[in-house]
């Protein structure tokens, strides 16, 4: 065997090309699904846009926001409630969309290219088919720093949602 049949084969990269979720090419998302809320639910319950946001108490919502990724639903359980000044961290729910949905343009292609929080948005409803009982919350310093990021984008007037 001679030094070159030794040498490693070079790796070769493959870029990925992001494909953007639309009303129109949701289909192929599979779930499970979450939805993270300070609202406690039933199975069955449909959450329906129209109702003020977790996030700006004096807007109201023209979308639901779910993932498809249990952190993410963490962050908005963690969050809401902690910006609503409730006791615990809040619950997140199974979900299944009752229409179609896009990319969550708050923050998909921001930090990073394509929707790696696997975030998505729907005016329709979203239907309650389960609650995730036993996840994993952020540590309280981690929470608290995020909230503090809010508050400075609140103070820079930069804590614009895109509904």
């Amino acid at each position: 065997m001679d030094e070159a049949d030794e040498r490693p084969v070079p790796l070769t990269f493959v870029p990925v090309t992001f494909v953007p979720v639309t009303f129109d090419n949701c289909a192929h998302i599979a779930g499970p699904f979450f939805h993270g809320t300070k609202s406690r639910l039933a199975v069955g319950e449909e959450l329906v846009a129209g109702h003020a946001s977790n996030f700006h108490e004096a807007r109201v919502s023209h979308n639901i926001y779910f993932t498809a990724l249990l952190d993410t639903a963490a962050w908005g359980a963690e969050l809401a409630t902690a910006l609503a000044g409730a006791e615990g961290r809040g619950h997140i729910y199974v979900v299944e969309p009752t229409g179609p949905f896009e990319d969550d343009p708050n923050v998909t292609n921001k930090r990073f290219p394509g929707n790696v929080t696997q975030s998505y948005r729907t005016p329709e409803p979203l239907r309650v088919v389960g609650e995730v009982a036993d996840w994993a919350g952020h540590p309280p310093e981690v929470v608290n720093g995020m909230l503090d990021r809010l508050a400075q984008l609140r103070e820079q007037g930069l804590d614009v949602i895109e509904d």
